[in-house]
């Protein structure tokens, strides 16, 4: 053979094994997917709950016109100024309001001087009365007398002791006395009639005192209703009003017009909306970091104190039991903050973010969020073959059985990936907290996120943890 055929023979024979033991390797690595991995490890864990809103006062008025329409003839504070409980803020048209304290002031009057009246002319009949009871007193005892005297001269003139003439005079006597005396009982019972008439006229004086009184006590009220003062020590934050504009009151559903809002801004707090699912998490007396749009690089401290028990709807803004429609929306609830230490610029209806702690663990096993998936039990379970997975197919029971989500991560074990079922405790900003199934210092995949979410149980796996070099264009 020609050294050219033996030189051709040889390279071929070298091609030959190279191919061969090139595809062997391709053939070992087919089904090898590439991951990232991370260890279990040990770290402070901080849940939070973020949640924004704006900054309000605690507690704050709404000072509108509570009498009838009226005009403003003046304001005489300005919106941002500091104003004290019970100051006068503004005044309304009075005219109307006033005249009718008037007249009512004037019957009052009227009505006492009536009662005074009737109270002396009832006075002047008491003593009348008492008067007539003692002339009653004195006929009855010159009655006696004559009487006493009759018997006397009576049997005297029967006798024949005295005459005719004084027997009748005595007799005379008798009844001239008796007639007083019936005389005075009269005038008695018709100073008595007189005294009940003027009893019943200081009766109704009194009743008409009252009915004034109470006549002059809702003039005047509504008189100082055209008085706007200052419920409380505060600030006034809103004043949409100006002087010669006309404020009606409040009538069914329909609010009155406001004048002004007044803050009490010793207590400032931060009103966010939480998330649904969140808000199971947050509890009274809780601490929180506030971030203020308009206060750039500054985090204020906070503390909860109230939380909402009805849900809001998150399109419209109403609490969930207002709506007649059943919703299946996303909704939030009101979580108010209070502030520990509000900056003197700090103005109502900034908006804000808070970060709610709600949770905190000191060297908890944890692992990366991203690394925690759900596999379905079936998944886990070894292929089986033939009747007996058509068998399990027809079995509702082992069907729903297979179909039971399982949260865990993938373990690293030699060259394969083994999920593992995990139980978890809090979550913070990246990490999640293990409270059984690993523990410290285990291998376990953390990436990429389409490999978490397609990677099958005891797959062969090839740990790469070089960061990835972005290409430049």
């Amino acid at each position: 053979m020609k050294t050219k055929w033996k030189v051709v023979l040889g390279v071929t024979a070298v091609a030959v094994t190279g191919g061969a033991i090139a595809g062997g390797i391709q053939y070992s690595k087919r089904g090898i997917v590439t991951v990232q991995t991370g260890r279990v490890a040990r770290q402070d864990l901080v849940s939070l709950v973020t949640a924004s809103g704006e900054i309000k006062p605690r507690n704050y008025y709404n000072v509108g016109n509570a009498g009838a329409i009226a005009r403003i003839t003046e304001i005489l504070v300005a919106e941002g100024q500091q104003v004290a409980k019970g100051q006068l803020l503004a005044r309304l048209e009075s005219v109307q309001p006033e005249a009718e304290v008037a007249a009512q002031r004037a019957t009052v009057s009227s009505s006492e001087a009536e009662s005074a009246a009737a109270e002396a002319s009832l006075r002047a009949a008491d003593e009348n009365i008492r008067t007539l009871q003692a002339g009653i007193d004195r006929a009855k005892a010159d009655l006696e007398k004559a009487r006493i005297n009759f018997a006397r001269t009576e049997k005297l003139f029967e006798e024949k002791l005295i005459a005719q003439q004084e027997y009748d005079q005595r007799k005379i006597e008798i009844q001239s006395f008796a007639a007083g005396l019936r005389e005075a009982e009269a005038r008695l019972t018709q100073a008595q009639a007189q005294k009940m008439q003027l009893s019943a006229s200081l009766s109704a004086s009194q009743k008409r005192i009252s009915l004034a009184g109470a006549n002059l006590k809702r003039a005047q009220d509504v008189l100082q209703r055209t008085q706007v003062v200052s419920p409380i020590n505060g600030m006034v934050t809103n004043l949409p009003v100006r002087v010669g504009e006309t404020v009606v009151p409040g009538i069914q559903n329909s609010p009155s017009s406001l004048i002004m809002t007044i803050a009490d801004m010793s207590l400032i707090t931060a009103e966010v909306k939480v998330d649904e699912t969140d808000i199971v998490n947050v509890k009274m007396d809780q601490f929180a970091d506030i971030t203020i749009d308009a206060i750039p690089n500054k985090t204020f401290k906070g503390r909860v104190i109230e939380i909402g028990n009805t849900a809001i709807l998150r399109s419209t803004g109403l609490a969930a039991s207002q709506s007649a429609i059943s919703s299946q929306e996303a909704k939030d609830f009101k979580v108010v903050i209070a502030l520990i230490d509000p900056p003197a610029e700090i103005r109502p209806g900034l908006s804000c973010t808070a970060k709610v702690t709600t949770a905190t663990r000191q060297k908890a096993l944890s692992i990366p969020i991203q690394a925690l998936t759900v596999r379905q039990k079936g998944d886990l379970e070894p292929q089986s073959k033939g009747g007996v997975q058509a068998a399990a197919k027809l079995d509702p029971v082992a069907e729903k059985a297979r179909k039971e989500e399982i949260q865990g991560v993938f373990v690293i074990n030699g060259e394969r990936a083994v999920f593992r079922k995990v139980e978890t405790g809090i979550t913070g900003a990246t990490d999640i907290e293990v409270t059984g199934g690993l523990k410290e210092d285990d291998e376990i995949v953390t990436g990429s996120y389409k490999v978490i979410r397609t990677l099958r149980n005891d797959a062969k796996v090839k740990v790469d943890n070089k960061v990835p070099v972005r290409s430049e264009s």
